[in-house]
């Protein structure tokens, strides 16, 4: 069937893990639904935009209560069939995001929405504003299967309400490997590599005291740490955790085995990156994330990991708890960098098991199992729009 989504979230050119996100999502749905129509965007912004009445990028104005409202009304009288709210709190206005409530409390379509983060208990505010999304929701997309349980646990959410998808990965390039080796100058290197927002919850620190022994074993060994400072971290603290960093580097000597790229990368060249390393690794202090982009990319594009052992790397990695290491734990980040780095032939078992887990993470894999979804969904407009319109009062009432 012919249907149109309609998207609620930060989109490019902002700089944002969401809006990323929601770009591939919306471009792989195109593709799988192979439709003439094409699907609108309600942007969250800071600021106004010139491209508020364009006919596929509506914007709400973060802040701006009245907007919210606004947009509900728009989008229930438009030829949107069905609706894919993108979820983070931190992305809406309001304490906790809670403006978002204006919107979903009005909205008379289908509401499929992915939560992007997720509790494993009641956590003030943000749990009533989680619940009542959850409640008035049609379908909830989670992308670890911890958060289906923590969901029904808390809010006591149907099982059937929710959906597991995974975070969605470019199409792994290994044919290019060696070629952008060569282009990036990294032939002759073992590359470990992290990428993203830079901010103290990366715990990169962990590695970097542990490499100095990683450089006795492989004196080869780069670490290259790819991204800018986050800009919430850099309005509140400047570049106080960069300079951190890099003083770690100083004190031990390690100019020529550090390498931090202070950059925002398109996508095509962040791909390059990941596919060229050798070892990727989140060392995240915090136990509590339930996803993360960054290993997902890595994983997906079947490169070897280390990790902590957070909520999203217990769930993608099941099975392959040797390659969990604690942030505290400097002796075993320096072993078992050494010990991958070291054998080839353990990096490669590695990679293949990697993978063989990327396989149904891929992009054009997950705008498939979007689109099922969806069409679902948009297939039962016309009845929950007038199920909603009869409705006493929709701003009070659970959907």
């Amino acid at each position: 069937m012919s249907y149109q989504v309609g998207y609620v979230s930060t989109y490019p050119p902002q700089k944002c893990g969401i809006a990323t996100f929601t770009y591939h999502l919306r471009q792989n749905v195109l593709k799988a639904k192979h439709d003439s129509l094409t699907d609108p965007v309600v942007v969250i912004r800071d600021q106004p935009s010139n491209n508020s009445n364009s006919q596929l990028e509506w914007t709400i104005v973060k802040d701006r209560r009245e907007d919210y409202i606004n947009m509900a009304e728009r989008l229930n009288n438009s030829d949107v069939s069905v609706v894919s709210l993108q979820h983070e709190f931190g992305i809406f206005g309001g304490q906790a995001g809670d403006m978002i409530l204006e919107f979903v409390r009005r909205l008379r379509k289908p509401l499929v929405t992915t939560f992007h983060t997720v509790f494993d208990s009641r956590v003030e505010p943000y749990a009533s504003i989680q619940e009542e999304i959850a409640k008035r929701s049609d379908q909830l997309v989670v992308m670890n299967h911890k958060a289906i349980d923590y969901l029904v646990k808390i809010f006591n959410v149907p099982r059937s309400k929710i959906t597991f998808i995974p975070h969605g990965t470019p199409v792994p390039d290994l044919k290019g490997r060696l070629e952008f080796r060569k282009i990036l100058g990294w032939s002759d290197r073992k590359i470990i590599m992290t990428f993203g927002f830079l901010s103290r919850n990366k715990g990169i620190e962990a590695i970097l005291q542990a490499l100095p022994e990683v450089v006795q074993k492989v004196p080869e060994v780069l670490y290259v740490i790819v991204g800018q400072t986050h800009p919430n971290v850099k309005r509140e603290e400047g570049e106080s955790y960069r300079e951190y960093l890099k003083s770690i580097v100083r004190e031990h000597g390690l100019q020529d085995h550090v390498m931090m790229i202070d950059e925002y990368m398109t996508e095509q060249d962040l791909v390059k990156y990941i596919t060229a390393c050798d070892l990727y690794v989140t060392p995240y202090p915090g136990m509590e994330q339930i996803t993360s982009g960054t290993l997902a990319y890595a994983v997906g594009m079947g490169r070897p990991v280390l990790t902590t052992p957070y909520r999203y790397a217990q769930d993608l990695l099941k099975g392959n708890e040797e390659l969990f290491v604690s942030y505290e734990d400097r002796a075993t980040w320096s072993r078992k960098i050494a010990g991958l780095l070291g054998d080839p032939e353990k990096l490669k078992k590695y990679q293949m098991k990697m993978e063989k887990i990327g396989l149904q993470m891929s992009w054009p894999q997950v705008g498939k199992k979007y689109d099922r979804l969806f069409s679902r969904w948009a297939s039962q407009s016309h009845v929950i729009a007038a199920s909603s319109s009869e409705a006493d009062d929709i701003v009070t009432s659970p959907r």
